[in-house]
């Protein structure tokens, strides 16, 4: 369970990584994961999301995090806060919710008006991984996830889910255990 001093704290660092951000910025956009420098005051095992630079960050010791490259959601629909990675899935199964249904019928038909679940596979739109955002031990539906359209990386394209190239999420699924913390900034 996330405490206001774990958000607070969170929010202080993350104001002291300001410098590598603000180079990431001035850098042409990379979805290459690489080893960066961050401030120390971060966690090894935190993954931070900083959706205005389409970068996520897993620390992986102090002063080190390994940095991909992501796609975020469309204005109004991005996921911001603080949450924990509950369930993680290989190939996972994948219906929309009931809001991105009503939102954009025509483009979700097939899931109109019953039960489909599309199957995992390399058609589903989630991808080769999904890690499931959970805050308090409800599930968000928000996931950090694969995806079959690549060129939405670097972009705010989704409908709220933090997406990442097939072969990064893969890397990254291997790397963080389920009670994983996550900051969306």
């Amino acid at each position: 369970m996330f405490t206001r001093r774990d958000f607070l704290a969170t929010a202080t660092a993350v104001a002291g990584v300001h410098w590598a951000i603000q180079a990431d910025a001035q850098a042409a956009f990379d979805p290459t994961p690489q080893e960066v420098r961050i401030k120390k005051e971060f966690e090894p095992g935190l993954l931070m999301i900083l959706p205005r630079s389409f970068y996520l960050y897993l620390v992986t010791e102090p002063r080190k995090a390994i940095r991909y490259g992501c796609g975020v959601g469309k204005a109004g629909l991005e996921f911001t806060g603080s949450a924990t990675i509950d369930v993680k899935k290989e190939w996972p199964t994948w219906r929309p919710t009931q809001e991105m249904i009503e939102r954009d019928p025509r483009t979700y038909a097939k899931f109109v008006d019953n039960d489909y679940v599309q199957p995992g596979g390399p058609g589903n739109p989630l991808g080769a991984r999904a890690l499931y955002l959970f805050q308090n031990g409800v599930d968000t539906y928000f996931r950090i996830h694969g995806t079959t359209q690549p060129e939405t990386i670097g972009q705010a394209a989704s409908n709220g889910c933090i997406r990442m190239l097939n072969e990064h999420v893969i890397d990254l699924y291997a790397r963080v255990p389920l009670g994983t913390k996550v900051n969306v900034l």
